[in-house]
């Protein structure tokens, strides 16, 4: 005789059937009624679940058609009925842990775009604290010591030259505010031909060597891929002014996290600004946590309170094209990982 929990699954899925569903994989309550009622008008045929409970994703499985916020990535070769997830967040470099999504028939959709105001106020955040030297003004006052600015390195911002690696939304909007900064900007992206206003010069990534010397800030924000990780190592971080500083507000596997210790022991470089890292949390151990060269921040450079409104307005956006047969906005190849 099938045990009470039995029978409340069979009811489930009998109630289910062969409804197509969309998971919004949030915990209760992340959105709000309206919210989940505007997800529900784009997509009037279609039944909303919201949950977190691997054990009901798992049974409605063959009824998932859209999921949007995330999906338990070991589950994914066995939803078949998935035909696209929209990821509430940008970077996709979970496919590098599971290779095998990239042969799946699904879309895969970010939400690129929506970090550029936070991130871009971050890193200049990270920059000014660094020439007005308020990382150590804010050390010396938890000591309640009086710190002369004869004590510290202050500099200007405005003359110095930014070095983008990467210029998608983030790196656009950053070289605007820079160059109202005064600050010359130049960026590296993987088609350099696309231009982007107030950035001075665009070039390949095979010019990184040739442009390192020339900046006086090292701004990081592309995704962790194949041909991303590691790209900051000794030979890059010596090509760097003693002078400059590196800021990473991408992944932290971009950078050879303890060639950048070294780096920053041994003098080849002023100092880092960092909000990711190779391992995360930081482990306590860490030699980064205890220089006062160093700026961390726990991998909030994105944050907003802005941030579940500007996603979803993405995803229900591609609701709609997805409704009426349209491509999609910031689909990602999941081959090349970005």
């Amino acid at each position: 005789m099938p045990s009470p929990a039995q029978l409340h699954d069979t009811l489930e899925a009998s109630r289910i059937g062969a409804m197509k569903t969309i998971l919004l994989d949030f915990e209760p309550g992340t959105l709000s009624e309206e919210q989940l009622a505007l997800v529900q008008a784009a997509a009037p045929d279609m039944r909303i679940l919201v949950t977190r409970d691997r054990a009901q994703v798992e049974r409605a499985l063959d009824e998932i058609e859209i999921a949007a916020g995330g999906f338990p990535h070991d589950l994914l070769p066995r939803a078949r009925a998935l035909r696209w997830l929209q990821q509430w967040g940008a970077g996709a470099d979970w496919l590098l842990r599971h290779p095998q999504a990239a042969e799946l028939g699904f879309i895969l959709t970010n939400t690129s775009g929506i970090h550029a105001i936070p991130i871009s106020e971050h890193i200049m955040g990270l920059l000014l604290a660094f020439a007005r030297g308020l990382h150590r003004a804010a050390c010396a006052q938890v000591r309640h010591e009086w710190m002369s600015h004869g004590q510290q390195s202050i500099f200007e911002l405005a003359g110095k030259t930014m070095l983008l690696v990467g210029v998608g939304a983030i790196g656009a909007r950053t070289a605007a505010v820079a160059t109202a900064f005064g600050m010359r900007v130049l960026g590296i992206r993987r088609d350099p031909s696309a231009g982007a206003p107030g950035v001075a010069g665009m070039y390949g990534p095979e010019r990184l060597l040739d442009l390192l010397p020339e900046a006086d800030f090292v701004i990081l924000t592309v995704p962790l891929t194949r041909e991303t990780h590691g790209m900051i190592g000794e030979r890059e971080l010596r090509a760097m002014k003693r002078t400059a500083y590196i800021v990473n507000i991408g992944r932290g596997g971009t950078i050879q996290e303890s060639v950048l210790v070294r780096a920053l022991q041994e003098g080849w470089i002023a100092g880092a600004g960092l909000d990711v890292f190779e391992v995360e949390p930081l482990p306590a151990d860490s030699p980064l946590w205890s220089m006062d060269n160093v700026i961390i921040t726990p991998h909030y450079a994105g944050a907003t309170p802005a941030y579940d409104e500007r996603a979803l307005d993405i995803f229900l956006d591609n609701l709609r094209r997805y409704q009426a047969g349209q491509p999609l906005r910031n689909v990602v190849d999941k081959k090349i990982g970005y």
